[in-house]
């Protein structure tokens, strides 16, 4: 059965400049962050946002977001339960960063892998 077939669920939606999330129902409207006004990012179902004074974290989760990924552990519809990997750490960025340098692959997909060297 599809999890997100039936109930509509909120998405979580970061600011990183403010570095501060929200859940919010998708739509057509553009969210903007109550503090500065910038657009959100929408950082998908399963987003768990760093502390708000973890700015190393934070950077990770700028250059995730930035790249197009969500954190989502769910397939779209909701029937797949397979955990995507997204990097938590500077030390996990970089080794991905050098990877897709090296070997001339995306970097949004270099990020999703679990083993950068594989």
């Amino acid at each position: 059965m599809c999890t997100y077939a039936f109930v509509h669920y909120k998405l979580h939606y970061a600011c990183v400049s403010c570095r501060i999330s929200f859940k919010r129902h998708p739509g057509n409207t553009q969210h903007t962050c109550p503090r500065c006004a910038a657009p959100l990012l929408c950082a998908g179902h399963d987003f768990a946002a760093p502390r708000r004074s973890n700015r190393k974290a934070w950077t990770v989760v700028a250059a995730v977001l930035g790249a197009g990924l969500r954190y989502e552990g769910f397939e779209a519809c909701g029937c797949g339960r397979e955990p995507k990997f997204r990097p938590r750490t500077r030390a996990q960025l970089r080794a991905r960063r050098i990877a897709a340098a090296r070997t001339g692959t995306p970097l949004a997909e270099m990020l999703g892998r679990v083993d950068p060297l594989g």
